[in-house]
């Protein structure tokens, strides 16, 4: 088998190795691995910046797809040969091949094929996470989606267009507007005048903000919301952590809610519970209620210059990388 290896926390200290491939235990299966999902969260994984550090030497990577090369004893949900998908912290998805809990995995859909699994189960896992478990968006209101060209951006657009919502997409050049267009937004703006520029498109003001960016960015979009407005929280893609004033929060009864789809998968909810999620992704993908499109297949040998440019925000879209 082939698969990365970090022996420090740094993008430099990957390494493509060979060696023998595993067997799985009691319960575990082995999963012949066709795509693994890219996200800005494994960059900071890499770089040791992300809120949990797994222990060194370790190989990156959460969401994966492919298909069961042997199963361990005790296995009697899933036979080899089944095409499945899933993700985990402790994944290794960076690889040719990877044992993980039976539980773990869920079946593909007819249609959804390994590349696109693995390339939404984090980023639309996350927002699915976020519409079904923190945050209601009913249809009809002004959804605006901060760093709307990424890939959990994309999936915002996307997610938020299946309930209904009109949709405002945020992005810093006129590549990630137009992708951001292409899911299904209404309209498209910059960040000049980002409190101003909201107000105007949304006839006065969001009723829901999902903001992955952080930074300066975030108070001007709390500042645009409705009253009752709400305010998610996503991740800090910008590196810079934003400091809300309270009384914007508190004005005009408006709400901040935190998404964290990983914490709740590690810290709160069964693997099951987590499958279920994930499944729940698949299966809107493959009845056509979300539309990912396509990601950007790289050899694995190019794991740092993919992670890169999701850490200097120049990648646009979704990426895997294939064995």
């Amino acid at each position: 088998m082939k698969r990365i290896v970090c022996t420090s926390f740094d993008l430099d200290a990957l390494a493509l190795v060979e060696e023998p491939t595993p067997e799985p235990g009691p319960g575990e299966v082995l999963v012949e691995v066709a795509a693994a999902g890219v996200s800005f969260a494994d960059g900071l994984i890499v770089r040791g910046l992300y809120q949990v550090k797994p222990p060194l030497p370790f190989t990156p990577g959460t969401s994966f797809a492919g298909t069961i090369a042997a199963v361990g004893s005790g296995v009697d949900s899933v036979a080899v040969g089944t095409p499945i998908a899933g993700s985990g912290f402790t994944a290794g998805a960076y690889s040719s091949h990877v044992v993980v809990p039976a539980a773990a995995v869920v079946p593909r859909p007819d249609g959804v094929d390994a590349e696109v699994a693995a390339s939404v189960l984090e980023s639309y896992g996350t927002l699915v996470y976020a519409v079904t478990r923190r945050v209601t968006i009913a249809p009809g209101e002004w959804v605006v989606v901060l760093g709307a060209g990424g890939a959990i951006g994309l999936a915002a657009v996307d997610v938020a267009r299946s309930l209904g919502a009109r949709v405002v997409a945020v992005a810093s050049s006129e590549d990630k507007r137009a992708a951001a267009t292409a899911a299904g937004a209404e309209t498209a703006i910059d960040y000049t005048d980002l409190k101003d520029g909201i107000r105007a498109a949304t006839g006065g003001g969001a009723d829901v903000v999902l903001d992955p960016v952080g930074g300066a960015a975030a108070e001007s979009a709390l500042r645009a919301l409705r009253a009752s407005g709400r305010f998610c929280v996503l991740g800090f893609a910008s590196g810079e952590i934003p400091r809300l004033p309270a009384n914007l929060v508190l004005l005009r009864n408006r709400t901040v809610v935190g998404v964290d789809w990983g914490d709740w998968a590690r810290e709160v909810a069964t693997v099951e519970e987590n499958a279920a999620l994930l499944a729940d992704v698949l299966d809107r993908i493959g009845r056509g209620e979300l539309h990912p499109g396509r990601p950007t297949a790289v050899p694995l040998a190019d794991t740092a210059s993919v992670l890169r440019g999701f850490a200097d925000r120049s990648a646009t879209g979704r990426y895997v990388l294939v064995p």
